[in-house]
Order: structure tokens, then sequence, then C-alpha cells
């Protein structure tokens, strides 16, 4: 081989090592790129799960993180709660769009992250409880006092959960390149509901609680009339209370309209004081219409019953009265106050003649 030639096979070597190091390197260069708004995306829901939440604004392009304060999630009095919730989640990157002209991608994530809603569910009946034995106790609670009150409740409840409740969700984040990096676009519904543990907010859950009694108190339709066999009792156990039917009696109302007033033995079976009240919700139905609550003419102590505060594991007789249409047969339909379970309930036929 002569010498020009050896040159010749030296530059040919020369050129293909440059040419394979321009293809790998604008082929290492897509791929650094397409990486990005993986890793922005990583970096976002890192943050979601340590509460980090600057880190978390400064990965989305409007800095808008307005819906988790909808949620109470930046509330200071629920921290303890939601860094709790929100630690437990778990994540994996199942897809990555990539457009490197237009510098956008759509990166989806599978989230797996704590479903609260039965946390919720105890946290409001334990509080609307609290709230209205405090009310007739005649102690009244500032806007800062009833917060803390419920923030308390709600960890105490969280504790209380022996396995936790997962759900499962797929969610695609369109990203962006901007001039300070990849960036998601904005805070979607769905990321605030899994860092609020499918929760609304503290305050409009609430509301809609007492919405839905409301509704349920006023609307005296058949529909809402329960059905009862003749071997059905009105005894009822839960963790707040025992109630047993003792008798029933028919008299007047302080009108002189006929009413039926029923008797039941209540036990406390909570750790605090509490009353019937507050812990038993009774209902009396003739014909499918529910009846109104009635004053009886005569007084009975165990109407007083009805109200007073009772000790842990103490039993009294109380009292319910409610007014009669008519000579036909009621039937009483026994829960839980404030409780979500509505399959949790005992229900009597009681004769009027």
């Amino acid at each position: 081989m002569t010498k020009g030639n050896k040159k010749g096979h030296a530059g040919l070597i020369i050129f293909i090592l440059i040419l394979v190091l321009v293809i790998g390197g604008g082929t290492g260069f897509y791929f650094y790129q397409r990486q990005q708004p993986r890793k922005a995306v990583e970096n976002f829901l890192d943050s979601m799960k340590k509460m980090d939440f600057n880190t978390m604004e400064s990965m989305i392009q409007s800095s808008d993180l307005t819906a988790l304060d909808n949620a109470d999630i930046r509330d200071a009095a629920y921290t303890d709660f939601f860094s709790e919730i929100n630690k437990k989640m778990t994540y994996k990157i199942t897809r990555n769009r990539f457009d490197i002209q237009n510098g956008t991608a759509s990166v989806t994530a599978h989230i797996t992250y704590i479903d609260g809603t039965n946390i919720y569910k105890a946290t409001i009946t334990e509080f609307l409880r609290q709230i209205v034995s405090n009310a007739y106790a005649g102690n009244q609670l500032t806007e800062e006092e009833t917060q803390a009150k419920l923030a308390s409740i709600l960890n105490e409840q969280a504790k209380k959960v022996e396995k936790d409740v997962f759900s499962e969700t797929d969610i695609t984040y369109p990203v962006i390149k901007t001039d300070s990096g990849w960036k998601i676009v904005s805070l979607d519904d769905e990321t605030v509901k899994i860092m609020s543990a499918n929760f609304k907010s503290v305050e409009e859950e609430i509301n809609n609680s007492l919405n839905n009694m409301d509704n349920e108190d006023s609307s005296g339709s058949s529909s809402n009339a329960p059905e009862a066999s003749a071997d059905d009792t009105l005894n009822l156990t839960t963790e707040k209370f025992t109630i047993k039917y003792t008798k029933h009696t028919i008299t007047k109302d302080f009108a002189g309209n006929p009413c039926i007033m029923v008797y039941y033995d209540y036990t406390n079976n909570s750790s605090s004081a509490s009353s019937a009240m507050v812990d038993v919700s009774l209902k009396a139905y003739q014909h499918g219409e529910s009846c109104e609550a009635a004053i009886p003419e005569n007084n009975d102590d165990a109407i007083d019953h009805f109200t007073a505060e009772i000790q842990p594991g103490q039993t009294v007789n109380v009292c319910q009265a409610f007014t009669l249409t008519d000579e036909s047969n009621v039937t009483v339909q026994a829960q839980e106050a404030f409780s979500f379970d509505e399959d949790a309930n005992a229900r009597q036929i009681l004769k009027v003649k």
C-alpha cells in the first residue's frame, strides 16, 4: 500500500469517526431533552409527597396553587393530617409523549394514594356530634377553636384506621419548555383530589352533610319511610351507644292532639359524656309519612333524660313523643345521629289501638 493510499484511509476513518460522533451527539441531545419533561413531573410528584409547596409552585408554569387552598391543604390546622396522608403516595411514570420541535410533552403517571373517605365520614360525624353537644351545653366556640377541634378529630380518626385504603388513578400532565426549564402547564383538579385524599374541603363537606340531613328531615316522602316486620325490635348498638325499646303509650300533646310516647333505655358506650339527643336519631311514620315531634301535656322524667348529659357506661330511660294523625300503627326507626351508615338502624311497628 502506497503512502498516498494510507493517508486516504486515515482521512476516511477520521471522517467516519466524526460522523458517528455528530450523529451520536445529536441522538444523545434528543434523549437528554426527552427526559427533561419526565424529570419535571417526577420532581413535581416528589414535592407533592413532601408537601413542599415552594417546589410545586416552581414546577407549574402559572405558579398558581390556589386550588390547594380551596381544599384546605395548605391550612396550618390540617398540616399534620395531610402530611401523613401524602407521604404514603407512590407513582410510576408510564408514558412520555415528547415533541422536541414544539417544546411540549405529555407525561402520564400512574398514582396510588390514600383514600380518606371513611376517615372524613367518621370525622364529620364526630365533629357534628360534639358541636351539637357543646351548643346545647351553652359553650360557644370561636372560629379558631372550632377549626382546632375539627383538626384534632381528623387526626384522631386517622389514627384509628387499622389499614390504609388506597385508590389508583392515571394523570397525564401537559408539560411545556420555558426559559426557566420544563414546567407543568397548570395544577389540575385530579392532583388536588389526590393530595386531599378524595376530599373537597372541610367546610364544604360539613355544609353538604348538614344540608343532606335537613333535606331528609323535611322531605317526609313515602320513599323515605322504612318497612318493618312484626319481628323487628327497636334495639340498636353502636360504638357510641346502645338503645333498647321498653314501651310506648298513647296520650295527648299540650294542644290536646293525640301523640305517641316511645320509651327506650339509652346507654352511653363512648369514653366521654353524651346524650340521646346528640347520639340517637329516632323517627316515627304513619301511612308512609313522617310524624312531627310532639310535646306531651304531662311531664315525664324520661323526656328530660333525652337531653340530659350521661356519663360513659351509664344507662337512663328516655322518651320521645310524636304526633298521630289517626289510630293506625306507627313504624319507628332509630339510627346513629349524623351517621353516613344508613344500614345501621333498628325499627319496630308500634300498635296505637
